[in-house]
């Protein structure tokens, strides 16, 4: 797979925002706005955790791509393109040693 199949799920994605398309899920997340799209981020987010927890890995697929589309989704409502994002990581990938130090809590206090 390349990032061709994710950019022909990110213009399936917006076609749907610019074309209401009957019966589309889609088009109903948009419909719905934000909140919604949202809310199933988080749901697809949780359940992707879940799946990964019960060590599934066909679950964990299935919830992946469920996590991405729903991404996909969030992206063109707040109107970020895909390439933006892939930049980014093509970005993220040339850095190494880049291990941040983290600060301890003291979780007594």
């Amino acid at each position: 797979m390349d990032d061709k199949v994710l950019q022909s799920l990110y213009e399936t994605v917006l076609n749907r925002k610019n074309e209401n398309k009957e019966g589309s899920y889609t088009c109903y997340l948009f419909e719905k706005g934000l909140d919604k799209i949202l809310k199933k981020v988080g749901e697809e987010c949780s359940e992707t955790i879940i799946a990964a927890k019960n060590n599934d890995n066909s679950e964990t697929i299935y919830e992946i791509s469920d996590l991405i589309y729903h991404l996909m989704v969030m992206m063109v409502h707040q109107g970020i393109e895909l390439n933006d994002v892939l930049k980014e990581l093509d970005k993220r990938s040339e850095k190494t040693g880049n291990l941040k130090t983290f600060h301890q809590v003291d979780k007594n206090t």
